[in-house]
């Protein structure tokens, strides 16, 4: 296996990091933004009101992106198992 076909697999492997992560972390990022706003124009100041919608969001947006998650993990890890001979030679 040479340097490039390591370093190939590393992008594509960061990449499909990257694609599976966003829906959460954006919906997460997004609430959090929403509660910090509304903190700010009400004045309150507790610490903890963020953790909870945050942690909803992160569980609905695994529900509703789960199936497509995975459908792009399936594949990278299919196209790697499939290319083994290709690595290896």
């Amino acid at each position: 296996m040479s340097g490039d076909v390591v370093v190939q697999l590393a992008q594509q492997a960061l990449m499909v990091v990257l694609l599976v992560s966003a829906p959460m972390l954006g919906l997460g990022l997004t609430v959090g933004l929403m509660v910090s706003v509304f903190q700010a124009t009400t004045s309150i100041q507790e610490q903890t009101l963020a953790f909870i919608p945050k942690i909803i969001a992160v569980f609905v947006a695994i529900l509703i992106f789960g199936p497509w998650m995975l459908r792009i993990m399936v594949e990278f890890v299919s196209s790697i198992f499939t290319n083994v001979p290709l690595y290896i030679g």
